[in-house]
């Protein structure tokens, strides 16, 4: 079948774009974008970095994360518990004190109530912020620190802690859990796991 003007004329959708899995902040960064973060006085900027960092959540299930979600009372938790949209169970993380801070500034700073979204839309605090406008948000904190944002997005906030994990450990279990993945092989998937990370870790076992 001859090829019209019309469909000759289409590109493919990934031409000259970096696709594929984005990569993990490193700690230096993570550290390098706080820093900004703060001297900017950035307090939502900086709890909604912290918190994704900890949590490892998808930005959809980051987003819609309530006040009452993280906060009991005046004080906030140092673990807490969602659950995810996309598979309907729920998903423990936990709150380190850096992002127990960050968070309670933020909400100090916005007065928000338990009831409220913890990361509202600044037209309409009805609304959290939407997933377009968290992508913005990680292409200008990684753009900051002279990374290239073409490798870099919001799967990166949730890949950098639970790399770090795995590295560390090796207990691709261990963040399974954490990410709230069903199979094994997601996980396995998801950091990029190669057969030379596997042979690392047998060297490092001595019998």
């Amino acid at each position: 079948m001859p090829v019209t003007n019309s469909e000759s004329d289409k590109s493919p959708w990934n031409k000259g774009k970096l696709v594929g899995q984005k990569a993990p902040l490193k700690p230096p960064e993570v550290w390098a974008i706080r820093v900004r973060l703060e001297l900017a006085n950035k307090r939502r900027d900086l709890a909604l970095f912290n918190l994704a960092v900890d949590s490892k959540l998808r930005g959809c299930d980051l987003l819609r994360i309530r006040v009452s979600d993280v906060r009991t009372g005046g004080e906030i938790r140092r673990r807490a518990k969602i659950l995810q949209s996309k598979t309907g169970n729920p998903v423990q993380f936990e709150v380190t004190k850096c992002t127990r801070n960050a968070i309670e500034a933020w909400c100090s700073f916005s007065k928000l109530q338990s009831h409220d979204w913890l990361f509202p839309s600044r037209k309409d605090r009805k609304k959290h912020l939407t997933t377009r406008q968290y992508a913005r948000l990680v292409e200008r904190w990684v753009g900051a620190i002279d990374l290239p944002r073409s490798s870099y997005a919001t799967h990166s906030m949730r890949r950098t802690k639970a790399t770090l994990i795995y590295r560390k450990t090796g207990n691709l279990r261990a963040v399974q859990l954490l990410l709230g993945h069903t199979k094994i092989d997601s996980t396995v998937r998801y950091l990029g796991v190669e057969v030379e990370d596997a042979l690392a870790l047998a060297e490092s076992i001595e019998l």
